[in-house]
């Protein structure tokens, strides 16, 4: 195969690999380590060995990506306060023409999906991320895995149940959803506690990472009022040089407060039955690179 062509084809496939990486890791550079890696296998592979690239390539980058979050486990055990996966800018475009598709795509890629998918089992999160985001047969993901077909299906079923039971699935309308992000963010920079209150669900949470590399809760903040004064108590201490952009990030609208032009933080809300559930806060700057 010309070396043209064997760069055509994977370039091809380089948004699947991406997308596959990134939920398995919660991380964009590692996510494109993975890929870069993926990508010198695929250049040194024997050609009459490869029937179908998009296979095999998506079979490299998931073990890749098995063995990079078995070490990355052992890393969180001593991480600072909560852990947020990375913000990722999501732009699935004409690439992606089926609306029930992107939601799909959407969804699999969401803050409160991903959190809790770091609670699967390496394994059990690969099952998943290649069976309800990307569709895959589950005899290619036995074929990936090295299990058999009955095996992986006993991982999807833990690995759905798992997923079912800590993140209930609601059909929340887009337009909603940037609305309340919109009034979430007029009230917390316009020091308006009441108006707050109406947005935030009675249990709402504030979830905070900072790595111990920034000002964030070390711990889950509950209660509707609890989390209102800690964002007004936030925005006051803000000072100058704050300036807001709401950004789709994660399949949904976000809010990216930058410092003189450069990333400080994001902010994107969880919304259900018409207020906001969950508050998640990633300051910690390494999270923030990709943003700048």
């Amino acid at each position: 195969m010309a070396t043209d062509i064997v760069i055509e084809v994977f370039e091809e496939h380089r948004p699947v690999l991406m997308g596959v990486a990134y939920r398995m890791l919660g991380r964009v550079a590692d996510a494109e380590d993975v890929v870069q890696d993926a990508w010198l296998r695929w250049a040194q592979a024997d050609r009459d060995e490869v029937r179908e690239p998009r296979a095999y390539l998506v079979r490299v980058a998931t073990r890749l990506a098995i063995d990079r979050l078995r070490q990355a486990q052992t890393r969180r055990e001593a991480y600072v306060g909560p852990w947020l996966p990375e913000p990722l800018v999501t732009d699935f475009g004409p690439t992606v023409p089926d609306t029930a598709e992107a939601a799909v795509l959407a969804e699999s890629v969401s803050l409160a999906v991903l959190v809790v998918l770091e609670s699967l089992s390496p394994l059990e999160r690969a099952v998943f991320v290649l069976r309800e985001a990307f569709g895959f047969p589950f005899a290619e993901i036995a074929t990936t895995l090295e299990r058999s077909e009955s095996a992986v299906r006993q991982l999807a079923g833990r690995a759905r149940k798992h997923v079912d039971e800590r993140r209930p699935r609601f059909d929340v309308d887009p337009v909603e959803q940037r609305d309340l992000t919109e009034r979430f963010l007029a009230a917390a920079t316009g020091g308006d506690l009441e108006g707050l209150m109406t947005i935030l669900a009675p249990d709402a949470r504030l979830v905070g990472d900072s790595g111990g590399k920034s000002k964030a809760p070390l711990r889950v903040i509950e209660s509707a009022d609890k989390v209102g004064r800690f964002l007004l108590g936030a925005a006051k201490g803000g000072g100058a040089g704050f300036t807001f952009r709401i950004v789709e990030l994660n399949g949904g609208p976000a809010v990216l407060a930058l410092v003189d032009g450069k990333p400080d933080s994001v902010f994107q809300v969880d919304v259900a039955d018409g207020h906001v559930q969950c508050v998640y806060i990633v300051r910690n700057p390494d999270k923030l690179v990709s943003l700048a």
